[in-house]
């Protein structure tokens, strides 16, 4: 829907001297990134100082404002390359940032609206709800409410898991209300249907599963994941992200995010809060049993194939990436070296796809970094997958996950070649042999039947949200 803009638009929203003052205000201390109308991001990172910082961005082709749950002594210090104790060093605190998205509004609103009453139900009055500015909400509480310390560790120390574990709580603190609350509201088949799933995915063990179409997202808890700031437009839909009264997610109405319709214009996080606000949450979410990890799968080593598998048989999101882009660049070498290593590529067919891939690039990896990664993946022995389909850090976020009919019967993108190919020379025909099948020949078919299945090991932050 990106028709529905225009420069015009984009001018009209953002010269507003009140958008611009709070964008300016909710970006004090964070790292900020800017999004093009035309597509493609600024480059990172950035900051913005004053109100007319908003318009002269604008004036370039800007249509959304992006901004850290992180806080920063100077964002403008922050880098890829930098470790993680000098992160820890520059990071001054973080505000808890809760995403909950679903294909259905309704059903996002259904979800927000459990979420504020389990924030509320721990004493917390300083949150706010914003619309997403398509499908969710966002629920925010700063960080002022935090308790300085928690297990004699400081709080601002506790990124992203700190952030992850209350997370984790109150997903777990509203499943069955939330499922019921669903069901109340349309039946089995109903909520299929407008989630465009089969009712047998929205069944974990027979029994129905508010996760697996409402969820309160994982992806910005981790460091420096931006997310939409207020009154930022969605390329999308065209609809602003807007605040929404936590007392009114039910009555929110798409036609309220409209910028022709946003006449009271108000912060999204507040620092006016009572201090220590969130420790009983903090206190409660630490010391909850949630569901239990998963065991880490022990995974074969992979041996490779003889010869590589074909491009014709590569995921959407490999594709995508083999396109060319112009963010996410390291990610995306990281996620193509496993990749083709993965699908039997050798290490010099390997360096000339990812030669060629870079030159594809808006902005090519300089040749000295992409050079570097090369030999770093070089001298690992071991054949290591690419991240499994749902780690959205990598697919979702860098907006490449596109999937087809076929990518619902995989987990990560290597399955997606090795399962294709199988499937494809399994319907070949074959000749028939009169001959009886030798000991040794027999060994050789059953082991020709062993299939490889690539799924990495759950990261900690999957593990700590089942």
């Amino acid at each position: 829907m990106k028709k529905s803009l225009s420069k015009g638009i984009l001018l009209q929203h953002y010269k507003r001297s009140e958008i611009q003052d709070i964008l300016v205000q909710e970006a004090q201390g964070r790292e900020i990134g800017v999004r093009f109308l035309s597509g493609g991001f600024g480059k990172r990172p950035d900051v913005l100082q004053y109100p007319h910082d908003v318009l002269e961005f604008v004036k370039k082709g800007v249509s959304s404002f992006h901004a850290s749950e992180e806080r920063w002594s100077n964002p403008l210090l922050l880098g890829p390359r930098l470790r993680q104790s000098e992160l820890h060093d520059l990071r001054t605190g973080w505000d808890l940032i809760l995403d909950i998205d679903c294909e259905e509004l309704e059903y996002s609103k259904i979800a927000a609206d459990l979420v504020v009453n389990a924030i509320a139900h721990h004493d917390i009055e300083s949150f706010s709800v914003k619309f997403s500015g398509n499908h969710g909400f966002h629920i925010g509480v700063p960080f002022e409410t935090f308790p300085e310390q928690l297990n004699a560790q400081q709080t601002a120390s506790l990124f992203p898991h700190g952030p992850r574990k209350i997370a984790s709580y109150l997903r777990q603190m509203i499943r069955e209300p939330l499922a019921q609350r669903l069901l109340q509201t349309d039946s089995l088949t109903t909520i299929a249907k407008k989630t465009k799933k089969q009712v047998t995915q929205l069944m974990t063990l027979g029994t129905f599963d508010p996760f697996t179409l409402v969820d309160i997202d994982t992806v910005l808890i981790a460091s420096r994941h931006l997310y939409r700031m207020p009154y930022s437009f969605n390329e999308k839909s065209g609809l602003v992200s807007v605040p929404v009264h936590p007392k009114k997610i039910m009555q929110f109405s798409r036609s309220d995010a409209k910028h022709t319709n946003i006449e009271i214009v108000k912060p999204f996080i507040t620092v006016q809060t009572r201090k220590n606000e969130a420790t009983r949450l903090f206190v409660q979410a630490f010391d909850a049993t949630v569901e239990p990890e998963r065991p880490v799968k022990k995974i074969n080593e992979y041996k490779g194939s003889e010869t590589a598998i074909p491009e014709e048989y590569f995921p959407p999101c490999i594709n995508c990436i083999a396109g060319g882009l112009q963010d996410g660049k390291k990610r995306a070498m990281f996620v193509l070296s496993n990749f083709l290593s993965a699908v039997g590529w050798s290490s010099h067919d390997i360096e000339q796809y990812m030669v060629k891939w870079n030159e594809r690039n808006t902005e090519p990896v300089r040749e000295v970094t992409l050079q570097g990664h090369l030999r770093h993946h070089q001298q690992i022995k071991k054949k290591i997958p690419p991240p499994n389909c749902a780690n959205h850090g990598y697919y979702r976020d860098l907006q490449i996950c596109h999937p087809d009919a076929f990518c619902k019967r995989i987990k990560n993108p290597a399955n997606y070649s090795i399962l294709k190919q199988k499937i494809v020379a399994s319907q070949q025909p074959k000749k028939r042999s009169k001959k009886k099948n030798t000991a040794k020949e027999k060994e050789k078919t059953s082991s020709s039947k062993a299939t490889v299945s690539f799924e990495s090991p759950p990261s900690d932050e999957s593990r700590s949200l089942k």
